[in-house]
């Protein structure tokens, strides 16, 4: 017989540790080139237009009759508006102020659906059915028109008045959206498991729900944001928006309506015109991402 030779045995390889969904979510997120850019765009622009009084120390509210519609220029870059205010200066204040309006209603907005959502989806029953009810009565205000009555009503309040009356009437759809995922969530036998052990309710949706909800809520979020600044522009653009006295770049574009002004003095439309549309390009594009990140069938 061939004697036998004991060979070492050959080491088991690590297991590979798996990832959790955020985990899987967050490395998706990462290798999205064009949500990744996006991300960093807009944290430039946010932390620009919130730094605004350390970027300039011009007052934004001054009115300098001898720059009035002066071009782009070494000490202006791009020069001024029809009241002699620098436009660089304009567009850091007025930034500050559009973004503030448009994640200040985001967060109310969400808070609200998340509230409606998860509660009308968890109960069901009567409770699903009152709160979708009043859902249905408040999706049928017509959002242009109440916006206007409600800032012609409370013209004093200013931008707080603008922020409370957009979030008011704009909760609807996410609810919808929110509870729809609450509804298929509390199916799940982890769920039925904590329900039937006695779980408070309020415990089961926030610690066993919401969780996995969260990322419907976080895309939502991100398309809402990208609709709340557009509401803004396009309230101040006809002059129920902002007043007229603060900086935000709705106001900026309502004031270059002028014919002569649009045709013949680029720098007081253009530099707001294209920032608005960079910004919602890129809160969409990471909203893109988001939903892509967070879609189990999506393998890229």
């Amino acid at each position: 017989m061939e004697p036998t030779t004991n060979q070492p045995a050959q080491p088991t390889p690590p297991k590979k540790k798996s990832l959790s969904q955020w985990g899987i979510a967050r490395k998706k997120f990462i290798r999205n080139i064009p949500a990744m850019v996006s991300l960093i765009f807009l944290f430039i622009v946010t932390g620009l237009s919130m730094s605004a009084s350390l970027l300039s120390d011009i007052d934004p509210s001054r009115i300098n009759p001898r720059l009035v519609e002066a071009p782009p220029s070494a000490d202006h870059w791009l020069g001024a508006d029809g009241a002699g205010r620098d436009i660089v200066t304009m567009l850091l204040y007025g930034g500050r102020t559009s973004l503030l309006i448009g994640f200040s209603c985001t967060a109310i907005i969400v808070s609200i659906a998340t509230l409606i959502g998860t509660v009308s989806g968890y109960y069901g029953g009567k409770v699903d059915s009152v709160l979708m009810r009043f859902t249905d009565f408040m999706m049928n205000f017509p959002f242009l028109i109440f916006v206007i009555v409600l800032q012609a009503i409370f013209v004093d309040s200013g931008v707080l008045a603008l922020i409370l009356v957009i979030s008011f009437l704009s909760w609807t759809g996410a609810a919808r959206v929110i509870r729809s995922k609450v509804m298929s969530e509390k199916e799940n036998e982890y769920v039925l498991s904590a329900v039937s052990i006695g779980t408070r309710p309020s415990k089961v949706m926030l610690k066993h729900i919401l969780p996995n909800v969260m990322s419907t809520i976080i895309v939502q979020a991100t398309l809402l944001l990208a609709a709340m600044i557009v509401a803004e522009t396009g309230l101040s653009y006809l002059g129920f928006g902002v007043p007229v006295g603060t900086p935000s770049w709705g106001n900026m574009l309502q004031a270059a309506r002028d014919p002569g002004t649009f045709e013949s003095m680029w720098w007081i439309w253009i530099p707001p015109g294209l920032l608005i549309t960079l910004t919602i390009l890129s809160i969409n594009f990471i909203g893109e991402g988001f939903k892509d990140a967070f879609n189990p069938k999506t393998k890229k």
